[in-house]
């Protein structure tokens, strides 16, 4: 049995089919679809085809390390196996993408099991972090978690009462600080709070924070110790929202952040909007770090946890019956 075939039956038992295949249909498109057009030229993988693939993976936005390591692989299979036609190869270069995902395996999300997990999303202005909160509060809640937000983006203009609303709307308790006040202040609200009401959730919403400004970074550290401070081991998870949209330069975002505070994982933001879906590979090789979840429309419901199989098979497919 091929990858493709093992994927196929994988994703067919999937519940949220449709959420993927709609969310990634821009990525199909540009890698997916790009890559059937090859099956009119192959003659083997040659160099003319890895330069091809090449390209295809760049504009993806895999990024040139990761794309290298793909091609350097799929070459040393058609050493192994001279007569490989299209769709094996095909079929070898996904079983190769999942593998350089499943190399570093994803740790688990921990909650805390003596109370509230406090859960901090942080990343620069744009990325769609304040709506994120309000997705995961949703999806937590629907969990049958006591969800509380706390809207620490004391910065941006409309931050606070953007978030308030989401919390209306859902019938989720928002603690909410005051703009251009303390954003730490508010943490340590939001940890009481939970405290006093038996919440099983806190998500904080903390402020856009530009990667080359060492001071917001140390704003951050500050959150961590004032929380860990209210609710011990907090916060329980920290989480990097990017914007999938910008591609590599959310992957620089991320190594900055991964460097200046400690990221548990990441969410990217925005996936349906963009052909970039590459960019999901690039962080777990460069960086190692789990994406948990992906925003795949917007709907509360479209942010849904990130599935490798999933994911590959929603970028390409139709590709098994090429060539």
């Amino acid at each position: 049995m091929s990858f493709f075939d093992k994927l196929k039956e994988v994703f067919s038992k999937k519940e949220d089919k449709a959420v993927y295949l709609n969310g990634f249909k821009k990525t199909k498109s540009s890698f997916g679809d790009q890559l059937k057009e090859m099956a009119y030229t192959y003659e083997g993988i040659n160099d003319e085809f890895l330069e091809q693939l090449t390209i295809v993976l760049l504009e993806s936005d895999v990024g040139i390390e990761t794309a290298d390591l793909i091609c350097e692989k799929l070459k040393q299979k058609a050493e192994e196996y001279p007569q490989m036609d299209f769709q094996w190869a095909m079929s070898f270069l996904l079983e190769i993408m999942n593998d350089i995902y499943e190399e570093y395996p994803d740790k688990p999300i921990t909650y805390n099991e003596n109370g509230t997990t406090v859960i901090l999303l942080e990343g620069v202005n744009g990325s769609g972090k304040t709506t994120t909160a309000a997705k995961l509060a949703n999806m937590y809640q629907k969990n049958g978690k006591r969800v509380a937000l706390v809207a620490a983006d004391t910065f941006r203009a409309g931050a606070i009462d953007q978030l308030a609303k989401w919390g209306e709307r859902l019938g989720i308790p928002t603690i909410k600080g005051v703009e251009e006040g303390d954003p730490s202040a508010v943490i340590v609200d939001g940890c009481r709070y939970a405290k006093e009401n038996q919440i099983d959730i806190l998500i904080c919403d903390t402020a856009g924070r530009l990667q080359n400004k060492q001071g917001l970074m140390k704003e951050l550290e500050k959150m961590n110790r004032v929380a860990g401070k209210e609710i011990e081991g907090a916060p329980h998870q920290t989480w990097l929202v990017l914007d999938a949209t910008t591609g590599q330069n959310g992957l620089s975002q991320a190594k900055i952040f991964h460097e200046a505070t400690k990221i548990d994982g990441i969410i990217l933001t925005k996936m349906d909007g963009t052909a970039k879906g590459g960019i999901v590979l690039a962080i777990k090789h460069i960086l190692h770090l789990p994406v948990y979840f992906i925003g795949l429309g917007e709907q509360p419901e479209d942010l849904r946890p990130f599935d490798v199989d999933s994911y590959l098979y929603s970028i390409s497919e139709g590709l098994e019956h090429a060539g």
